[in-house]
């Protein structure tokens, strides 16, 4: 199967998708979760934080107001805040505010297609890549292997933010701000900054509640709802169909929303599971003699490279009954139809955007990590009031 190509294709828009509790959580949390309210204590943590350092709450005493917020390294609702939690902490740490964030999820709380908006997952080895990268200069602190941190505070989601008083009394929960995009001109509310501005100035805080938007808490106990979608994934069967040059050319031309990219086995099925909550689809062709069919329908298999029904459901809209082809015709009306500027090894690597144009190129086996990062700096790492708006067309 050394000949065999694949076409993967990525969907701009976000679609979301509400799973069924797994065992031992009820409506998506735990049962003995509470979540604060107006005036109880903040509880106390002794965890560890991206310094090597274990950190309790005794250390964030002492100021006019703390801010617990819960985030996460994946979620595009938290990457939308990243630049602004940064600016927040630099305006007020001089005026007596705490700030401390904290990762409740564990990495086996995550599906492999809730990664798809950027090259961090949830676990701690990822925290300090993800904090450095965003240059935050506060604490960010890890409690994923028990989540009992999030448990006592009640985390719904990330982010999730808690402003006490000096007196350690909560006096907000709720959203960070009113926006869940990178853009700070979509800031209309600060709600956070708002309840802060309100204790400093000794003031009643006039929003006390608000509902966090983010991505949920990633508990643990979601593992087995996961592995059971992974293996349905590995257990779909494939078809594989004879495409022509011009049904290559179709493909190529994109005249969709989608990105697509040709790339080679096994790496490919693990990125577009990564960015199937995306509208990503794998399109796979091979050049094998179609005598030869069966055995590449046998090797797609293997690689567990079937459809979600999220992709099928798609195809059907494009008219389209599979991903997955076969070409017959000569390496040059490949290349002829695919990238006239493809040197004739395989595999051979191109991302195309919406409307046709090359935007990656390679030439052999690609870094896997390269070629996701390619793709997020397209489609971007957090969501855009654009793509929630094609989402919401559908």
């Amino acid at each position: 199967m050394k000949s065999l190509m694949s076409l993967l294709a990525v969907l701009a828009a976000v679609v979301g998708v509400r799973a069924a509790d797994a065992p031992g959580l009820v409506n998506g949390h735990p049962p003995d979760i509470r979540t604060l309210k107006p005036g109880d204590a903040a509880p106390d943590f002794d965890l560890l934080g991206t310094d090597g350092k274990k950190h309790k709450l005794s250390e964030y005493t002492g100021g006019e107001a703390l801010v617990v917020l819960f985030t996460s390294n994946h979620c595009p609702t938290s990457h939308s805040i990243e630049r602004r939690l940064q600016k927040f902490y630099e305006e007020y740490k001089g005026k007596g505010v705490k700030l401390l964030a904290i990762n409740p999820n564990h990495p086996d709380g995550l599906s492999k297609d809730e990664l798809g908006y950027g090259e961090f997952g949830d676990s701690y080895a990822e925290m300090k890549p993800y904090a450095e990268k965003n240059k935050w200069t506060f604490d960010y602190l890890y409690d994923g292997d028990t989540q009992s941190v999030a448990r006592a505070y009640g985390c719904l989601a990330t982010p999730h933010v808690f402003v006490f008083d000096k007196n350690l009394k909560l006096r907000y929960q709720g959203r960070f701000d009113d926006s869940r995009f990178y853009d700070d001109s979509t800031v209309k509310s600060k709600d956070c900054q708002n309840a802060v501005d309100a204790i400093l100035a000794g003031k009643p805080v006039a929003l006390e509640l608000t509902k966090p938007m983010g991505c949920s808490t990633k508990w643990r106990e979601k593992k087995a709802l996961h592995d059971a979608k992974h293996e349905t994934w590995a257990k779909t069967p494939v078809t594989v169909e004879l495409i022509d040059k011009a049904g290559i050319a179709n493909l190529r031309a994109n005249n969709s929303n989608k990105y697509r990219m040709i790339n080679e086995f096994p790496d490919l099925v693990e990125i577009s599971r990564k960015f199937d909550m995306r509208d990503f689809e794998l399109v796979t062709i091979t050049m094998d003699d179609p005598k030869d069919k069966a055995k590449a329908e046998a090797f797609l298999f293997k690689q567990a490279a079937g459809l979600s029904k999220k992709v099928e459901n798609t195809l059907k809209k494009e008219g389209r009954t599979t991903n997955s082809y076969l070409f017959a015709g000569s390496a040059d009306d490949l290349a002829a139809a695919l990238d006239k500027e493809m040197p004739g090894p395989i595999p051979h690597t191109i991302v195309v955007a919406p409307g046709g144009e090359i935007v990656y190129r390679h030439t052999g086996i690609i870094d896997r990590a390269a070629a996701e990062n390619a793709i997020l700096d397209k489609m971007n790492r957090f969501y855009s009031p654009g793509a929630v708006k094609a989402a919401a067309k559908k």
